[in-house]
């Protein structure tokens, strides 16, 4: 038979008094070296040395002229012009989504007829580049000098000017929203193929209409998927409008060649265009934050909280902290001290 040992830890006393060796496993011998991230460390120094110089560029750097700056950012031509900017893109935006919604149901239906014309438009639409878009709607007059109302292919009951009907403004819309549509097209299709085909099911079998089942059950869920994409393509529509300076539209970046084409200021200029792009795609960015969140409180019932939220919170908890250190300390008695 072969002898039993028993395991004795590092330390216990053993059978005439010793205690037992320690080992290299003993947790209490082992020396803990923090992690040294050499790589990381370098990574943040250099990136803080290049943002350091490229802070200290825009304060020294006499180009930039930043009194120039000051005189034309809020001034009342640039003004307008982002004014015109921002009615391109909610028009562009409301309409194009519309047509794409539309255009992503007639993919998604049996019909091969809807099926491919949705399709043959968005890729036509998505083949043709925006700028070469708006300057065909601007010349339209040349293939149609008057547009009417009447039977199709028969006699025309009322016509009117074309150049009349759709100006400079109408054709940046149409061109802008015809673009915008095809692109909308398919994130609309993308957020309604990702909701679970069983929601329709169930509902069919409640005995719920098609129009409903779209209205109430499936949009709503799409949106969770739609959002996101909706909202990079609605801020590359705002930053797109400038491609209609083409057409000469008073549109923000119009406006601003407009300027330095008089003064020559072409850097502070082109810094306030870019200043007026920052600021509204922010809040446009903001925007679609909070659009998330409110569709987002099917998947999550308790959402984080919001960037404000958290502010009201810090400075609730800093006032509480404040509060309780300069309330007094009160001594406390000891047990039995009757006194």
């Amino acid at each position: 038979m072969r002898p039993i040992t028993e395991t004795v830890p590092p330390g216990a006393a053993i059978p005439g008094g010793r205690q037992a060796p320690p080992t290299h496993d003993d947790p209490a011998l082992l020396k803990v070296v923090p992690a040294r991230h050499y790589a990381r460390w370098l990574a943040v120094a250099a990136v803080t040395v290049l943002a350091t110089q490229f802070a200290h560029g825009l304060a020294t750097n006499p180009v930039w002229e930043w009194s120039v700056f000051r005189d034309y950012v809020l001034s009342e031509t640039i003004v307008q012009a982002v004014w015109v900017t921002l009615q391109l893109t909610a028009y562009a935006t409301v309409l194009g989504f519309l047509l794409g919604t539309v255009l992503a149901f007639m993919r998604l239906s049996h019909s091969p007829v809807l099926q491919t014309v949705a399709w043959t438009y968005i890729w036509i639409f998505r083949s043709i580049p925006m700028i070469v878009q708006l300057v065909f709607w601007f010349n339209l007059s040349a293939l149609y000098d008057r547009l009417g109302v009447g039977i199709p292919f028969g006699p025309v009951f009322w016509s009117v000017d074309s150049n009349s009907v759709i100006g400079t403004m109408g054709a940046a819309i149409i061109g802008l929203t015809l673009h915008q549509a095809a692109y909308a097209a398919e994130i609309v299709r993308g957020g309604v193929i990702a909701v679970d085909h069983g929601q329709l099911e169930a509902a069919a079998a409640l005995g719920i209409p098609r129009l409903r089942q779209i209205r109430r059950i499936v949009l709503p869920q799409a949106m969770r998927a739609i959002l996101p994409t909706a909202g990079n393509e609605v801020i590359g529509l705002l930053k797109g409008t400038s491609v209609v300076y083409v057409m000469a539209i008073g549109e923000l970046f119009y406006q601003v060649q407009v300027i330095y084409g008089r003064n020559g200021r072409v850097i502070p200029l082109l810094l306030v265009a870019t200043a007026w792009y920052v600021v509204l795609t922010s809040l446009l960015s903001v925007a679609q934050y909070y659009v998330e969140r409110r569709y987002a409180r099917g998947a999550n019932r308790t959402p984080p909280p919001t960037p404000l939220q958290r502010a009201r919170l810090f400075v609730r908890t800093q006032r509480a902290a404040a509060a309780q250190r300069n309330q007094p300390v009160v001594p406390v008695k000891p047990l039995g001290d009757s006194r």
